[in-house]
């Protein structure tokens, strides 16, 4: 499930752009815009504008011819504008310092951070504040670290009670599920080896953001695309999943 996208990787080479490849998608230019494509078995040619820098992604059939592709993506040039221009006037989220006095979030919730040095090192999130110790001097990426330790446990100790109930009412089980703090996605899908990957920040978020996530990359595991027969499975599971998505990609949470 996609997040954001980091700044565009592009090559300049006597004038022009050459398009660098990973495993699944190209980075190219189309119209002059740079623009992340990604070939995959769907009918319709899909046109995004996400993250904090505006990236610009393509989804298109695998045959569609790259003219079309050029033309489709002129097409939408003002809109593409306009949809850059709304996401750079949203605020930017800074990460946080952990320091006393700022406000952090817990599961959608404020927290107050509150430190001292007066025991062994740690981080406790209770009573609607957050404890940190640390001994005097210790360093910016310490206090970093100790936070996060503390989200992972509470992000597991959820996961380890929402994911059976989600998987009683599928019939779908993950082998194995995992949590890395991701840039670019709330969660991935290994459907091979039947792996979900969450992303730390849902720790911050309202719970039934993870619920939604949860449910999402569990439904890859019987539809690897985005398409109409994912989205009616979504339908039938979660009803209010699009309203649940909104309420993740606007609330304030971040770690």
């Amino acid at each position: 499930m996609q997040l954001s996208r980091d700044a565009i990787l592009l090559q300049e080479k006597r004038g022009g752009f050459v398009e660098k490849h990973t495993a699944h998608t190209a980075y190219t230019l189309l119209a002059g815009v740079p623009v992340e494509l990604t070939r995959k078995n769907i009918r319709r040619i899909h046109l995004r504008v996400r993250g904090e820098d505006g990236q610009v992604t393509l989804s298109a059939p695998p045959g569609v011819p790259r003219s079309v592709l050029e033309r489709f993506v002129g097409d939408n040039a003002d809109w593409i504008g306009q949809k850059r221009r709304e996401l750079q006037a949203l605020p930017k989220r800074q990460p946080h310092r952990y320091r006393t006095g700022e406000t952090i979030w817990l599961w959608g919730e404020r927290r107050i951070l509150v430190e001292s040095a007066e025991r062994m090192e740690g981080f406790r999130l209770q009573d609607g504040r957050a404890f940190l110790w640390l001994p005097p001097g210790a360093a910016e990426a310490r206090r970093v670290h100790l936070a996060h330790e503390a989200y992972r446990r509470e992000l597991a100790r959820a996961i380890g009670e929402v994911l059976p109930g989600l998987s009683a009412q599928t019939g779908l089980a993950a082998e194995e599920w995992r949590i890395k703090n991701m840039k670019t996605r709330w969660g991935t899908c290994n459907i091979r080896a039947r792996r979900i990957w969450l992303n730390l920040q849902l720790a911050a978020k309202p719970r039934r953001c993870l619920e939604y996530v949860l449910l999402h990359e569990l439904l890859h595991l019987v539809e690897r695309y985005h398409n109409r027969r994912f989205y009616a499975l979504l339908d039938r599971y979660m009803p209010s999943w699009r309203e649940t998505r909104a309420l993740l990609n606007r609330s304030q949470g971040n770690l």
